[in-house]
């Protein structure tokens, strides 16, 4: 794929000192794939791979006054957001993204660490669902923040989650991606939706314990792929759905690939991360 000029792809998520997820996931998947990484911290967290002790979210205003004090300077071509701890933070996040659109908006609408740690509130679920998911071009929440996003039980089979699909896409995103990855079976299928319809994207389940992150990664990946996609045309027609759904399909490989190279990296006594730069080192 060739570019007029490198991507610029922003991340708007919470830290993660332990480097594999939130923040600092993003900023080394954009890496990764070859995109240039901004972003906007919207909680400091106190976490590592076996948990998280404290969250301190960072205030709308400051938040508003990051956000556009970039998009005053960086032309942004794909946005992936994450932590939202509060409806005020999410009505701020829409009006400075609604304000000056990048080409696409990527939510991973993150409620729940991998350690089972709650990351949001009632009223930052009901903020994520009413205002960041219509906002978005692409969601991609796994089963237990779908179950949460539509006030439904956890999805326990493939079945279950075609059931949720059209309250899903009801809520206002074109494209989504329903993780499988909590089913009790050998394979992780994914659900994802389009304008046109929806198809499964099926994987094998890796023997892993590093998916600390995996979501965060996927969600930026994606990001960065359709910011890839958006520059490589720029003169030409927008990206259509089918480079969409290659753009999708093609961050699901590179996480599989991290995830399956997550072995060779040590990091922590919990759930460790990908191995973001599987393919340099």
């Amino acid at each position: 794929m060739l570019f007029s000029r490198p991507p610029n792809v922003l991340t708007i998520a919470g830290s993660d000192p332990s480097g594999g997820a939130g923040l600092q996931a993003d900023i080394k998947t954009f890496s990764a794939l070859g995109v240039y990484a901004t972003s906007v911290i919207t909680a400091v967290i106190a976490q590592n791979t076996c948990g998280v002790a404290r969250v301190e979210p960072v205030s709308a205003t400051m938040i508003r006054t990051q956000l556009d004090n970039l998009l005053d300077d960086v032309a942004i071509d794909a946005v992936k957001i994450g932590m939202v701890a509060s409806r005020e933070v999410a009505e701020t996040l829409a009006a400075g993204l609604t304000a000056r659109r990048p080409r696409w908006i990527v939510l991973d609408p993150v409620m729940v660490a991998k350690s089972g740690d709650r990351l949001v509130d009632d009223a930052g679920l009901a903020a994520v669902r009413d205002i960041l998911v219509p906002l978005a071009d692409v969601i991609t929440p796994n089963l237990p923040e779908a179950a949460a996003l539509l006030g439904r039980d956890t999805p326990r089979s493939a079945t279950d989650m075609e059931a949720l699909l059209g309250e899903l896409a009801a809520l206002g995103a074109p494209y989504g991606l329903l993780k499988g990855g909590h089913l009790d079976q050998a394979r992780c299928p994914d659900l994802l939706w389009t304008p046109q319809g929806s198809r499964w994207l099926d994987a094998p389940r890796l023997a892993t314990r590093n998916l600390h992150g995996a979501g965060c990664a996927l969600s930026s990946a994606i990001a960065a792929e359709l910011a890839r996609a958006s520059v490589a045309a720029e003169g030409a027609e927008a990206p259509t759905q089918p480079q969409v759904e290659r753009a999708i399909e093609a961050a699901k490989q590179w996480l599989h690939a991290a995830l399956a190279a997550g072995e060779r990296l040590e990091v922590g006594q919990g759930k460790g991360p990908p191995h973001h730069f599987h393919a340099w080192w």
